[in-house]
């Protein structure tokens, strides 16, 4: 089966479906057993994670039993299944819990996203709030919209642009290595303020909605941004890795910034990594 955009709604309630089973039960009841390190303390994985990319993997094979299917937690235990994303004809990309470290830690910041990439293409985008039961969804020249937990659809826009020292946004300095990691954790001061949700799926949300202008991500594991990136794009704002070539599907490195507009990323990247 090839996709087709109708099946956005599906797919929105598979991973509803996921959080109502595999995440939220154990939301605050994690035992001793359900939480583990993977690469560091800040990096974890929790039975939630685990189990809902199996409950989201499993349903998309029925329904897609050609397609190449990515997620965070299998991709963990095998890096090799990241391999030809960028060429396959149909593929998934899953986080089953996007802020692992606040959802592990009792915060309430978490989400579900998914992506969908075609030839190479990300064409769809949905990242589901399990707290607040609504999603954030993008596809490619359909725009993006919150649908929200009682039903109606609310267009989103990105913020208008502003002067940087105007701008609200987040600069993961944390996986940057010196020298650039103290020059932009400097420079970000320039801006009127940050934030910092340890979690893309609602820092993503932010930016979409109109809320926040800018974020810097380092580290670019696909599950983390195709989804935003997409739903990003389709609320009118403009994203590329930091030496300003597009973002791509099969991108793990190069960083990247998003603003509100071209103008608004020139400027960024001026000020942001000013010497």
């Amino acid at each position: 089966m090839t996709f087709d955009d109708r099946a956005i709604d599906w797919l929105a309630e598979l991973l509803a479906d996921a959080a109502r089973a595999e995440i939220m039960p154990r939301f605050r009841r994690l035992g001793e057993g359900d939480v583990r390190q993977k690469t560091s303390a800040a990096d974890l994985v929790t039975e939630a994670d685990v189990n809902a990319e199996r409950l989201i993997t499993a349903r998309l094979r029925e329904r897609y039993p050609q397609a190449m299917i990515v997620g965070e937690e299998a991709c963990s235990d095998n890096p090799a299944l990241l391999q030809g994303l960028g060429d396959a004809d149909l593929a998934f990309v899953i986080d089953p819990v996007d802020g692992t470290f606040n959802f592990a830690s009792g915060v309430p910041l978490f989400g579900v996203m998914l992506s969908v990439v075609v030839k190479g293409e990300t064409v769809a985008g949905i990242i589901h709030d399990p707290v607040g039961k609504d999603w954030l969804i993008g596809a490619k020249g359909a725009g993006s919209h919150i649908r929200h937990a009682h039903g109606a659809l609310e267009k989103v826009h990105v913020a208008d642009a502003v002067p940087v020292s105007q701008m609200t946004g987040s600069v993961s300095w944390q996986y940057l290595a010196e020298p650039q990691r103290s020059l932009l954790a400097r420079n970000q001061t320039k801006t009127l303020s940050q934030f910092g949700y340890r979690c893309a799926a609602h820092e993503y949300r932010l930016l979409a909605s109109g809320h926040a202008h800018f974020v810097v991500y380092n580290k670019l594991m696909p599950w983390d941004h195709l989804a935003g990136v997409l739903i990003h794009a389709e609320a009118g704002g403009h994203s590329a890795r930091i030496d300003g070539s597009a973002y791509l599907p099969s991108h793990i490195d190069g960083g990247i910034l998003a603003a509100p507009d071209k103008e608004s990323w020139q400027e960024l990247r001026r000020e942001l990594w000013a010497e």
